[in-house]
């Protein structure tokens, strides 16, 4: 077995030095402090104060870190930098002398920069829970001084105003007491006097009218609306009742129009067939006419114009030859009167007598007087003879031949007696004949029936023109 007795010694050396770290650990562990991040370490005793510090006593800071206390010769304290919070309930008087209750809340903490810490430290170490009562009362004087200087509309309408003057006022104050202010907030403001309430009375009434004004205004549109839509409703219904009247009257005038196609067809037939038959009458009256006028008209014509020349001719011969004679007559007057004047004249110079030669030129102007009186006549005379043998040609035309000219006066007054007959059918817009060609020849016989009950009488006044012509023939030679 080897010899281990060498090792005793080591082994002792090594338990030596362990128990001696051991011991060293245990009592650093037990000296050695370490602040917590919301909290400072005041150290005091053996030890030396920051530079912040050692105006007033020394003491050590320490925030963030550790630090060695030695038991017996150092005193380690904890102070608190968590947030504090105080109720704020205060009786304040404002600038009109309205007493009013302030309700609000200071949210605090002791300040981080060492100054803050070291006047914390020197008031409120050990004793944090009055820091509550201190910082009550800072704030209480502060507000009640700067609420005397405001009225209660500024108050109501400027409250974190208010709040920033009260936190710059109790600046100095907590600065002093190692306190920073975060926040301020003036959470209500209460009046016993009833001032606030009457200041709102009449903002009150005027939000409560224009809220009833805006609803009657809201309803009364509600109802034009509703209204127009009723409105457009009952148009929409008019036009789709109008657009289903037409569509049933489109149908019925549709059934009406086609249950009357085959009649309306009828009747366009047969009226075609009665203008083509109007037609064909037409085309033979006019061949009738034209036989009339080649058979019948032309050759009077030419017999009344072969007559009626003889007469003008034999007019104008007897009277050139009554001219002639009442020309002859007159110069034979004329030179009478000249030769019984130049007697008269002869006379009277071989007279010598005033008186007697007078009586001769008188006796001479009432000679040709006389005689160009005479010359007259026998003109006059001689132009009612050739107008009377022209009469007595008309009337031998007539008496030789009556019913030639009877006919050829009424061909060429045929026309206007056809159309006088047929004159009352030219006020008929649209006439529709019955009976096809039947019916046509009816119309039209009754229109040549007509002009056969004029023709008589047209032959008796025809008749009556020729007795006065004969008459007229008489009367010369009576």
């Amino acid at each position: 077995m080897p010899d281990l007795s060498f090792l005793y010694p080591l082994i002792s050396i090594i338990l030596g030095a362990v128990a001696v770290v051991g011991v060293i650990w245990v009592a650093t562990k037990l000296m050695w402090k370490v602040a917590e991040p919301n909290e400072a370490l005041i150290i005091s005793g053996l030890t030396r104060g920051t530079l912040e510090t050692r105006e007033g006593m020394d003491f050590k800071i320490v925030t963030g870190k550790g630090a060695l206390v030695l038991p017996g010769l150092q005193t380690v304290r904890p102070l608190s930098l968590t947030l504090n919070e105080t109720e704020l309930k205060v009786s304040c008087v404002t600038s009109q002398g309205i007493q009013v209750i302030v309700d609000g809340v200071v949210i605090y903490k002791i300040g981080d920069a060492p100054p803050f810490i070291a006047n914390a430290a020197r008031r409120f170490l050990g004793q944090q829970p009055k820091m509550e009562s201190q910082v009550y009362n800072v704030f209480e004087g502060h507000l009640r001084s700067i609420i005397g200087s405001m009225t209660v509309e500024e108050i109501i309408r400027e409250r974190d105003k208010l709040a920033s003057q009260v936190r710059s006022a109790s600046g100095v104050e907590m600065e002093k007491l190692g306190l920073v202010v975060d926040s301020l907030q003036i959470k209500d403001l209460q009046d016993p006097t009833g001032y606030i309430q009457n200041i709102a009375k009449p903002h009150i009434a005027m939000v409560k009218m224009e809220a009833r004004i805006a609803e009657a205004t809201r309803n009364r549109e509600a109802a034009e609306k509703e209204a127009e839509a009723e409105a457009l409703i009952a148009d929409a219904r008019s036009v789709s009742a109008i657009r289903q009247s037409e569509a049933q009257a489109n149908a019925e005038r549709a059934k009406a129009n086609a249950a009357q196609a085959g009649p309306l067809a009828d009747a366009t037939a047969r009226q075609q067939v009665v203008v083509q038959e109007t037609e064909v009458a037409k085309l033979e009256a006019d061949r009738e006419e034209q036989k009339l006028q080649t058979t019948v008209r032309k050759p009077a014509d030419a017999r009344a114009y072969a007559k009626r020349t003889d007469a003008e001719g034999q007019k104008s011969a007897d009277i050139s030859a009554a001219e002639a004679l009442a020309r002859r007559t007159e110069l034979e007057a004329t030179a009478n009167a000249r030769r019984t004047e130049l007697q008269a004249q002869a006379n009277a110079t071989a007279a010598a007598a005033a008186a007697g030669a007078t009586k001769v030129t008188g006796e001479a102007e009432a000679a040709a007087t006389k005689a160009r009186g005479d010359a007259a006549a026998s003109a006059i005379k001689a132009k009612a003879l050739a107008e009377a043998e022209g009469i007595k040609a008309r009337a031998e035309a007539l008496a030789t031949n009556q019913d030639a000219v009877i006919s050829q006066q009424l061909a060429e007054n045929m026309p206007a007696i056809v159309a006088a007959a047929a004159e009352p059918f030219s006020h008929v817009g649209q006439m529709t004949v019955l009976n096809g060609g039947e019916g046509v020849n009816r119309m039209i016989g009754g229109i040549l029936a007509q002009v056969g009950d004029y023709l008589p009488a047209l032959s008796t006044a025809l008749k009556h023109g020729r007795d006065a012509a004969k008459r007229d023939t008489k009367a010369p030679g009576a």
